[in-house]
């Protein structure tokens, strides 16, 4: 016996029909929810009195006039640092441009005329001895060992004195 296809569409008539009346009865429970809702919209607070100030310092010298720079000058003059005037007084030398974060010790040699350390700055490869500068904060090289080099730098204190501060540059072992 043969199953007769004259019945399929009756049966998605009647499907369709029972979608139907629950989309009614969905559609119907929206809007009531709608109705029901009820927005809560925070009042936007008034913006507060601007009340201006009066500049009281007016007749002090301003921080960045050329009068005070003037006065800061004379007093560098009257009692010069001399560790930051010898310093300004040389020629600079090229790894003075880069700072000692950017440097990398890839190893030392030893020759007749002493030790020499190897730094790596910007992928180019730079052969430093005792007595070289480098380093932005005028760092003179004061002993290289096998594994690391000592370095004399000028820095400014937090009183803004000009001091020396001790550092070191070690070796760098991993491979980039």
């Amino acid at each position: 016996m043969k199953p007769s296809l004259n019945w399929l569409p009756c049966l998605l008539l009647v499907g369709l029909a029972a979608c139907a009346s629950d989309m009614d009865e969905l559609q119907g429970w929206a809007d009531a929810e709608r109705k029901a809702a009820k927005p809560s919209v925070k009042p936007i607070e008034a913006p507060k009195r601007f009340v201006p100030q009066a500049y009281e310092s007016i007749a002090a010298v301003e921080p960045f006039s050329m009068q005070k720079l003037s006065v800061a000058g004379k007093q560098d003059a009257v009692q010069p640092n001399s560790l930051l005037t010898a310093e300004l007084a040389r020629r600079r030398e090229p790894l003075e441009a880069f700072p000692l974060d950017s440097m990398d010790m890839v190893g030392s040699m030893a020759r007749k005329d002493g030790r020499y350390a190897i730094l790596r700055v910007d992928q180019l490869l730079y052969y430093v001895k005792r007595g070289d500068y480098i380093g932005q904060n005028f760092g003179r090289i004061l002993k290289i060992d096998e594994a690391e080099i000592t370095l004399r730098e000028v820095v400014q204190d937090s009183t803004g004195d000009w001091v020396e501060r001790v550092s070191t540059l070690q070796l760098q072992e991993a491979a980039r």
